[in-house]
């Protein structure tokens, strides 16, 4: 039944929220936040093994490349004015030390140095783990017991970094969760001319279900267990910014969380904490999955996926890594 109310009037006053959304002219210009391609990072996959790339199945619209192409999809990166790529590599071989994290002719330099000769304009990062070297696919060395042994990983890690800034990275971005990895790596930097490198933490990464589709892209799943005992506990939000500060201590230039969209209040909280750059991950699950149930006619894949990443703007990141960063791209553009 309709309310006998015929005038507004009777009510008295009220606010008329809506007069500036009744057109996409006034919606766009009263917007609090907006998706800056220049704000978003492109994972990319150097893999050492091929010479074609190789679409990754569970990752739909993105392939592992070979290093001699690393700079058609920075060029490509670019013109759509995306601000940066961050590099993964997946090597020849693997050990149980995942020395190839460290050669200085491995995927990541050979494709940094390539992307900087060609002087592509964007941000080069790269991620600085052990997880896609190693034979048994933990991000540290085992110790006999079985478990990732923290400090002897950390030299390991540093001669990493180190061979990323030599080969033009300027970022480098530890993703292992190693304690003390970002003092480690600040001190191998100053000690070898790469001062001005800067350091991105992944300071908050929690021990996720949806990073399963990178997994199968890096080929880094652990041969044993998971990674629980090292990366952060899902139900805890005060430890990451405990660990946020520690990483700012030792010397981080920003700041990362990972994974973005489960993990938003984490973010918002960080931003009220710190003065840093804030960068956030939405990472290969969350992407999979607004895929596969727009590929069903379930939700609509543009709007699904720019309402995600704006909600990570809105909860606070500076930075966002996104495999969504084509795609927005060329949305704004078109727009």
């Amino acid at each position: 039944m309709r309310s006998p109310v015929a005038d507004p009037a009777d009510v008295g006053v009220f606010d008329r929220h809506r007069r500036l959304r009744r057109s996409s002219a006034l919606r766009s210009l009263v917007r609090e936040h907006r998706i800056d391609p220049r704000s978003l990072v492109l994972p990319v996959f150097i893999d050492a093994r091929i010479t074609t790339p190789e679409p990754i199945t569970s990752l739909p619209g993105h392939s592992r490349w070979p290093a001699r192409d690393a700079v058609a999809i920075a060029e490509r990166a670019a013109a759509v004015g995306i601000g940066g790529l961050l590099l993964f590599g997946l090597p020849d071989a693997k050990d149980e030390e995942g020395s190839g994290a460290r050669d200085p002719l491995g995927p990541v330099p050979d494709a940094l140095r390539r992307i900087r000769d060609s002087g592509t304009e964007i941000a080069l990062i790269a991620d600085v783990c052990l997880c896609e070297y190693t034979s048994h696919g933990h991000c540290g060395v085992l110790g006999p017991d079985g478990r990732v042994e923290n400090d002897a990983t950390l030299p390991l890690l540093a001669d990493a970094a180190a061979a990323y800034a030599v080969a033009g990275a300027d970022i480098v971005a530890p993703s292992d969760m190693m304690d003390g990895r970002v003092a480690a790596i600040r001190a191998i930097l100053d000690r070898s001319g790469h001062e001005d490198t800067a350091i991105l933490a992944y300071s908050a990464k929690y021990a996720s279900a949806f990073y399963g589709p990178f997994r199968e892209a890096a080929e880094c799943a652990p041969r044993e267990g998971d990674r629980s005992s090292y990366q952060m506990d899902p139900p805890n939000a005060r430890e990451a910014l405990a660990e946020m500060q520690s990483d700012l201590d030792e010397g981080a230039d920003l700041l990362m969380l990972k994974p973005a969209g489960p993990y938003l209040d984490v973010l918002a909280r960080a931003r009220q904490r710190f003065d840093v750059p804030l960068a956030a991950y939405q990472v290969s699950g969350e992407y999979a999955s607004i895929c596969a149930a727009a590929d069903r006619g379930w939700m609509d894949r543009e709007r699904a996926a720019r309402e995600s990443v704006v909600g990570i703007f809105r909860a606070g990141a500076d930075v966002i890594v996104t495999y969504f960063a084509l795609d927005a791209a060329a949305w704004l553009a078109e727009r």
